[in-house]
């Protein structure tokens, strides 16, 4: 926007009413603020990429969902609509200043208030919730897949026990840490013995906490997600998350068109708002927008 003159500065004049937002790795000041990153690198600058990972072993990103799109997407949005909601008080707009260090640091304000709690006081890799704990992890099947387990309650817990035919009496105490290690090689063993299916069908209707890690392929063909219409295929038969959350009056409607191309239809929306074809061709050779075909034509 910068680069068709069109910053916040410009634009505000012509309507003080306009929420201007500013979405970037670094924010807009500090010494970093320039610089060239990537979700891994906001994560690290946030201090949440130290507590992701397996114990002894480096710290691990998770794709980037966390920064780029729950710290950046996400909470950019949510300062939009807070933005709109402060509108209807004032009339008047702002420019938001969404960093993405900042946006995933304040997500995960749970690690430093749970810090108190004890759940993230030990090395990473040895906490309740990263994968320390026997009862907060995935195990593979007999058949190379993968159950989830997340029976943190001690009621879930017993469940659990139950259903992998164990008997609580003989086994330490949930919580105890040193005992971890051990409970984790003989959970994995019996997990071992089955299949996923089967395992399925002990823990399904149960408060386990125990269910199946699905594959893309077979996501949008479990029964749960059959039932809420959770994933939808397009009119080239890819699948994909269904929009969400879901809205009890206005529900999203999703496009069943395949997703366009980068630059698909830039030259058809600009030309559709009054740009010259002249116009459009400076602006594609000062490399301002793109075109999703290898030449322009124009």
């Amino acid at each position: 926007m910068e680069k068709l003159g069109l910053g916040p500065e410009v634009l505000l004049q012509e309507n003080p009413r306009l929420i201007y937002a500013r979405l970037t790795g670094f924010g807009q000041t500090g010494k970093y603020a320039s610089s060239a990153g990537h979700d891994i690198n906001y994560l690290a600058l946030s201090g949440v990429l130290s507590k992701l990972g397996r114990k002894d072993e480096n710290p691990y990103a998770p794709f980037n969902l966390l920064a780029d799109f729950a710290g950046g997407g996400v909470m950019c949005a949510m300062g939009i609509v807070s933005a709109l909601y402060e509108r209807t008080r004032s009339g008047k707009g702002q420019v938001i200043d969404a960093s993405m260090v900042e946006g995933v640091a304040y997500l995960s304000s749970f690690l430093w208030k749970s810090q108190k709690l004890g759940l993230w006081n030990r090395p990473r890799g040895e906490n309740l919730l990263d994968g320390g704990a026997p009862f907060y992890e995935t195990y593979r099947t007999s058949d190379g897949k993968y159950m989830a387990v997340g029976a943190i309650e001690p009621q879930f817990y017993e469940q659990l026990i139950k259903g992998l035919n164990l008997d609580s009496d003989e086994l330490p105490s949930q919580l105890s840490f040193s005992d971890w290690p051990e409970m984790k090689k003989k959970f994995a063993s019996i997990f071992a013995q089955k299949t996923q299916a089967e395992w399925c069908s002990i823990f399904d209707g149960t408060d386990a906490c125990v269910t199946p890690v699905l594959s893309f392929d077979d996501v949008a063909s479990h029964q749960h997600n059959k039932q809420r219409s959770s994933f939808i295929k397009n009119d080239q038969e890819e699948i994909s998350p269904r929009p969400a959350p879901l809205l009890s009056r206005t529900p999203a409607v999703p496009s069943f068109k395949r997703d366009p191309f980068i630059g698909e239809h830039t030259e058809e929306i600009l030309l559709e708002y009054g740009f010259t074809k002249q116009e459009i061709t400076k602006l594609y050779s000062d490399k301002v927008i793109e075109f999703g075909k290898p030449k322009a034509n124009l």
